[in-house]
């Protein structure tokens, strides 16, 4: 992983790949490069920096050609290094990948069989310049190839054991690329003049500039096509000029050819604008009050039909949920149990989604399999969902915000949240919106079951209507919040307490200051503090405190004691009527107002702005952390 492009055009496509490039940049990446079918052989340039220092590259070695990929790399196999980064070459057995290449290769995924593929093919005479897997793919394309890139792709790819999206060219044949999919997505973007598998016109003006695209994000071709191909599991599509074809083997193992649909899509890239803020971030941090606005525009009324039709016949038969979730995600569904058992009054679990596939569990016809993700492409959800109906359940529903996503394509239900583009790697709107989505879900479950009267659904939708100018309340916290940074700032560990439906917020706030300021962090539900991580607290170490005024509030207080017994610093976000003042090591910032059961929704950004602020006190990369990407393909 992380990041594809390729094209073939009449055009330079150099600056189209770079561009695409830098679009994806958001995902995060160690390496990147730019190879191209330029002069009768593979030219190439790679980088261990950004994008800005390979486009200066390409500049300085006059790189341009009409056909060609591109990648960023966030490293799997093999360490952040130039001889890892993507495109890697092949240029036959006895040959070192250094001489000018037949095969150029980019990959996105893992393949789990690469040992036994490089001990093969190294039998073979094949020279190993990387310790990437996707080396190994590149050579094996190349073991295949007998004139025909399209014929070795569709040899090569039945091999592979993993999750995989390449793309592909070949020296003899220069104007062509081939792409493949299976576990990472693909998209095929068709240019002007290009037709599509059944020859039909893919643009108004045939006359124009023939082209087409690949990319593993719809958003790296903003501005260049907005007629996209959504590869399906298993396509390996065939790009040149004049057409795009593509391929899916059938049950015997050959492939045919196969129609997907073209689609118009709106990539905008003014999403991807910074405008007046400092780090996308915080810029994310500050349209939730908007993405919450347009996640829940158009709910006049809770109905089991805003998950898609035959939701209500689908939620009458369940008796239970089982939510599969990872990171930021997972905590989602954390908040999410709390609101479905007590508001719905149906038991609910939450899976790690990475850990739920490889345990023995009790599967349950009747259980409502709900996956949430950002990116609606997380490798270790997918495979958690499929591994859940393998097993039985086939009542699938998810919540995420990408509608062309392969969870939603996956999952019967669904319901797309519209936090829009999030560029920075830590979740911060994706979050809060999937929160809302799972409330919605809590309510309709909830009047299906007879659990939801019509003067509380009012109450309902009228708090719902009100989280946007509640956020926006919160918001203005921020010059408070800053004034704590620079404290957090100078610490090297911080941990963080809530009770009840609040202790996944907790834990969402300890993930972000973790991810982006590099300071050790840990969540605890606040009655486990004297089970051991009291044994960490002393003047040094901050403990955050999420104190909302529920039905837990006094048992927090004694917690909060607890803490100050052992010279600890307190950090509390409470609410206005919960008597807790500023006092000799406790330090208070007041939310504006007690929101119920929909708190946590505006609890968590005061956390997501300490976060923050934090890590721009301490000069880290806010929106690139270290070692993190954004989209998560791989397992």
């Amino acid at each position: 992983m992380c990041g594809i492009v390729g094209a073939v055009s009449t055009r330079n496509i150099v600056p189209i790949l770079i561009e695409g490039l830098r679009r994806l940049e958001y995902r995060g990446y160690d390496s990147c490069g730019v190879a191209v079918h330029q002069g009768g052989e593979l030219r190439r340039a790679r980088s261990t920096s950004r994008v800005a220092e390979l486009e200066a590259n390409v500049q300085r070695e006059h790189i341009s050609a009409g056909t060609g990929i591109a990648h960023t790399r966030w490293a799997t196999h093999g360490a952040p290094a130039v001889h890892n980064a993507h495109p890697h070459f092949s240029a036959g057995p006895n040959a070192s990948e250094a001489a000018s290449g037949r095969i150029a290769l980019v990959h996105n995924g893992i393949i789990e069989n690469h040992d036994e593929l490089r001990a093969e093919l190294k039998q073979r005479g094949y020279v190993f310049a990387s310790q990437t897997d996707t080396e190994v793919i590149a050579h094996l394309v190349h073991s295949f190839y007998e004139g025909d890139l399209l014929e070795a792709v569709q040899h090569a790819v039945p091999r592979l054991r993993g999750a995989y999206a390449i793309a592909v060219f070949c020296r003899d044949e220069p104007h062509r690329v081939v792409g493949a999919r299976q576990g990472s997505p693909l998209v095929v973007g068709i240019g002007k003049g290009a037709k599509d598998s059944k020859g039909a016109a893919a643009a108004a003006s045939a006359a124009a500039a023939s082209e087409n695209f690949l990319a593993s994000d719809a958003m790296a071709l903003a501005g260049v096509t907005d007629q996209i191909v959504y590869l399906e599991e298993g396509d390996v599509a065939d790009l040149q000029m004049g057409k795009v074809w593509i391929s899916h083997a059938d049950v015997n193992g050959r492939f045919v050819p196969v129609e997907r649909p073209v689609r118009t899509v709106q990539a905008h890239s003014g999403a991807a604008e910074l405008g007046p803020y400092r780090h996308y971030m915080q810029k994310e941090i500050f349209e939730q009050p908007r993405a919450l606005g347009d996640t829940l525009e158009g709910v006049e009324g809770i109905s089991p039909e805003l998950f898609g039709d035959g939701a209500y016949r689908v939620f009458k038969d369940v008796e239970r949920v089982l939510i599969l979730a990872c990171g930021t995600s997972y905590y989602s569904g954390s908040t999410a149990r709390y609101w479905l058992e007590a508001i719905a009054g149906i038991p609910t679990t939450v899976e790690i989604a990475s850990e739920y596939r490889y345990r023995t569990s009790v599967p349950d016809p009747k259980t409502l399999v709900v996956t949430i993700s950002q990116s609606g492409e997380t490798a270790d959800t997918i495979a958690a969902l499929k591994h859940a109906r393998g097993l039985g359940m086939e009542h699938t529903l998810t919540i995420c915000n990408v509608a062309t996503s392969a969870m939603v394509r996956e999952c019967k239900l669904a319901y797309i949240t519209r936090a829009g583009v999030e560029i920075g790697v830590a979740s911060t709107k994706a979050f809060t919106t999937q929160l809302a989505g799972l409330y919605l879900l809590t309510l309709a479950l909830a009047q299906v079951r007879g659990r939801l009267t019509s003067g509380r659904e009012a109450e309902e939708l009228k708090a719902l209507r009100h989280l946007p100018a509640a956020l926006q309340a919160v918001l203005a916290l921020e010059p408070q919040v800053i004034s704590w940074s620079e404290i957090f700032a100078r610490k090297q560990n911080a941990l963080f307490l809530g009770r009840g439906l609040h202790y996944p917020i907790a834990l969402e706030g300890a993930l972000k200051l973790k991810e982006i300021s590099y300071i050790h962090a840990e969540a605890y539900p606040a009655g486990e503090l004297k089970h051991g991580p009291l044994a960490l607290v002393t003047e040094e170490m901050p403990v955050v405190t999420v104190a909302p005024n529920d039905a837990l509030l006094e048992k927090l207080k004694s917690n909060m004691q607890e803490v100050r017994a052992r010279g600890g610093q307190l950090y509390v976000f409470a609410d206005a009527d919960t008597a807790i003042e500023n006092d000799n090591g406790v330090h208070v910032i007041r939310m504006p107002e007690h929101y119920g059961a929909l708190s946590p929704i505006l609890h968590v950004v005061p956390l997501q702005l300490l976060a923050y602020h934090t890590a721009c006190a301490r000069g880290t990369d806010v929106d690139k952390p270290r070692n993190l990407a954004k989209s998560v393909t791989v397992e």
